[in-house]
């Protein structure tokens, strides 16, 4: 199966990944996980977990776009949060409120939170992956 890797306009370039890859035939999107960086790898909202996580999401949301896909393709998101607690649970809901409004959006796939003692960056609080499906 032939697989398209791709670094979406608008997202930062890794050098050691691609952003999105592209199985051909199925159609099947596997986004990396999202950190709230901006465009210029310039990171969104330190300290502040429901801008963070606005910020990650509005990043899939370019990623699937530089695909052809919105957020009505995805089939599974996973998100990975910083020293987790349930009392955090009003600013992740917030964030994903304020990114769906921004998309005009509402993100309601399957989901995973998984609470984790760290990210690659100490600044980072969170971090999305997505999984889409595309005709």
């Amino acid at each position: 199966m032939a697989i398209a890797l791709v670094n979406p306009g608008g997202l930062p370039v890794i050098d050691v990944y691609r952003q999105v890859s592209v199985a051909s035939g199925s159609k099947l999107v596997f986004v990396a996980g999202q950190v709230a960086w901006d465009a210029d790898g310039v990171t969104v909202g330190k300290d502040d977990l429901a801008a963070q996580v606005e910020q990650c999401y509005l990043n899939v949301g370019t990623a699937l776009s530089e695909v052809g896909g919105t957020f009505a393709d995805l089939a599974k998101l996973t998100v990975h949060v910083v020293d987790w607690t349930p009392d955090k649970m009003p600013l992740l809901l917030a964030g994903i409120d304020r990114a769906a409004a921004r998309l005009g959006v509402t993100p309601a796939p399957p989901a995973t939170l998984l609470g984790v003692a760290a990210l690659d960056v100490p600044e980072h609080l969170v971090e999305v992956e997505a999984v889409a499906v595309l005709d």
